[in-house]
């Protein structure tokens, strides 16, 4: 017989694992190495009954107390333990299944597929639908937060019900097929599965003499006025969710969410990527050739930024901290800053004198990027020149 292994390492959890992390571990084993997962598998079928009496021992209080203190021994010949699970000889198959199915199946409230896959009880089949609003914000909205009313249609509960759907003088009976779940259970071989009870359609409840007014649906159709909070930061697809304003649900049933989309109009000074803002900043020709400081717009009021001497339009400076406020409490975007050197309209008298006169100053020293230019041009017209020579 082989040696057997520690209860801990099989399950692979440390000695100080609570209940939860326990059960956890052992349902991941126990569903990897179901004997209907691996039909024939003798080493799959041993590691499942392996991981069952680990489960066991150690999901019970006094048996793992006693197991921590004695190993193994605890429950061997003369340990008062006795057979079965948790004893000296193992467990058999059936006894796993057993276990199994008590820790997951109906004994623990629900089938092994819905503990697995996230069900663990039923849908509220009577719950309203969510609904879809589309809203349009200005720029400043957006950014500073607002608030802002709606009004929109929506099936609310009806008035002459209470919402129940049945009539005045009647009541609602609790499903005698699924007891008020909304689903029965099928079961087959060690698993069991759930589907919707036909009798009630999932309800839960029968109703024998339904409301006239909503014909026993427990709706009307009617209008919902909210106060929207909109938090600052939001941007153009942003969702806001607002639990419990959609549809109202069937029968009293639970009202679906309201789900705002919101879209955010465009802006004349501000440009919005992100949390970061581009504003265009139209500068005079003679701060730009000689620097100096300028007032820029932020969401702040207004700030003052250098402009460094011979800054060329489309040049981009940045204040840090000045953009869009994250709404998850993160900081604050950018403001980037670009530059527009602005060419006076309109030249005559002293002024054509003093821009005839600054001609004559200007040189290749103090204007690179047109001798750069003229310098690459120089090269493509030689180029050219010189194919045009070899085909003549």
């Amino acid at each position: 017989m082989a040696e057997k292994r520690d209860f801990y390492e099989v399950l692979g959890l440390s000695k100080g694992a609570g209940k939860d992390e326990i059960k956890k571990a052992y349902r991941k084993l126990a569903v990897k190495f179901h004997p209907d997962k691996n039909p024939g598998d003798t080493a799959a079928e041993e590691k499942f009954k392996e991981a069952t009496e680990a489960y066991e021992v150690l999901s019970d209080e006094q048996k793992r107390q006693r197991y921590d203190q004695f190993g193994h021994a605890a429950f061997g010949p003369g340990s008062g333990a006795g057979g079965g699970a948790g004893g000296f000889g193992g467990v058999d198959l059936e006894e796993a299944l057993r276990t199994f199915m008590g820790a997951f199946g109906s004994g623990g409230g629900g089938s092994i597929f819905d503990n697995f896959f996230g069900g663990g009880g039923r849908e509220d089949s009577n719950r309203g639908s969510d609904l879809r609003y589309d809203l349009e914000i200005d720029f400043e909205e957006a950014v500073f937060g607002s608030r802002r009313d709606l009004t929109f249609n929506v099936n609310v509960e009806c008035d002459t019900c209470d919402g129940t759907g049945a009539a005045k003088g009647s009541g609602v009976e609790t499903c005698s097929t699924c007891q008020g779940t909304g689903q029965v259970v099928m079961q087959q071989g060690f698993f069991q599965m759930r589907q919707t009870c036909p009798e009630c359609q999932g309800t839960g409840k029968i109703i024998r003499n339904p409301c006239k007014d909503c014909r026993g649906t427990g709706q009307r159709k009617g209008k919902r006025q909210i106060t929207l909070r909109i938090p600052p930061g939001v941007e153009t697809g942003s969702r806001l969710r607002v639990a419990g304003k959609g549809e109202g649900g069937l029968q009293g049933g639970t009202p679906g969410d309201l789900y705002v989309i919101i879209h955010v109009r465009e802006h004349d000074l501000f440009e919005r990527h992100d949390l970061d803002l581009i504003v265009d900043l139209p500068v005079p020709l003679t701060t730009a050739i000689l620097g100096g400081e300028v007032e820029v717009p932020t969401l702040e009021g207004h700030s003052r930024i250098k402009i460094p001497s011979g800054t060329q339009s489309g040049k981009v400076l940045r204040l840090k901290g000045k953009g869009v406020k994250d709404p998850r409490g993160y900081g604050n975007g950018d403001l980037h800053v670009r530059v527009q050197v602005e060419i006076p309209g309109k030249v005559h008298g002293k002024l054509k004198k003093a821009v005839e006169q600054l001609e004559k100053e200007l040189d290749g020293e103090n204007q690179p990027q047109r001798r750069s230019f003229r310098n690459q041009d120089k090269k493509f017209q030689e180029k050219r020149q010189a194919l045009q020579d070899l085909e003549s």
